[in-house]
């Protein structure tokens, strides 16, 4: 007898009751601890107490987050735009965040990134991904599927949400038109913001 799969959302978010926590909604695939930081000094902070990750560790996942943000980020056609989508001051030009590019393609400011270490006893970071801010005062994945109150926090979550986002490099940049379409920016995966 076949039973129809449910849909599950991948919506995560991340809120700071007593100890920073993730708390996880969704497809519960492969778990990996997973862990926000606003910046990489964050990180290699917290290391000094860790026994899960080292400073190399956050060296490595913040390199990874970098190259992922470079490759992946949402490209709009205007600052006011990026604006809209990621909060006031949240965007720079492409030239600046890829170090070449247009001057005239926006992307968000990377807020953060967010680091998976792998779980049963292993060490060592699995993946990461860049986390920008949207625009509800939130923070979000390159790929816009999920949505997060904070970028620091600490849990376990699915290993689906540190699968590589499309790239976004030589695509023509969103406009407002292509983002209403979309419903805004992650609007296609119905992700939602929860908990606080």
């Amino acid at each position: 007898m076949t039973h129809p799969k449910r849909k599950r959302s991948r919506t995560v978010a991340v809120g700071i009751l007593g100890a920073a926590s993730f708390a996880l909604a969704g497809c519960r695939d492969e778990q990996v601890t997973a862990q926000a930081f606003p910046d990489l000094q964050s990180c290699r902070d917290a290391s000094i107490a860790s026994a899960e990750m080292s400073a190399s560790d956050c060296d490595a996942a913040f390199a990874q987050a970098q190259e992922l943000h470079v490759q992946s980020a949402p490209r709009y056609d205007s600052r006011e735009l990026c604006e809209e989508e990621h909060g006031e001051g949240s965007c720079g030009t492409e030239a600046q965040a890829a170090g070449g590019g247009s001057g005239s393609i926006f992307m968000p400011l990377m807020m953060g990134y967010l680091l998976g270490n792998m779980m049963s006893g292993r060490s060592g970071f699995a993946a990461s991904q860049p986390l920008y801010r949207n625009g509800q005062g939130g923070f979000t994945n390159a790929s816009g599927t999920s949505t997060f109150s904070t970028n620091a926090g600490r849990g376990n979550m699915s290993s689906s949400q540190f699968r590589t986002p499309p790239t976004t490099v030589g695509k023509a940049p969103l406009t407002p038109a292509t983002v209403s379409s979309r419903g805004g920016f992650g609007g296609s995966g119905g992700s939602r913001m929860f908990g606080g």
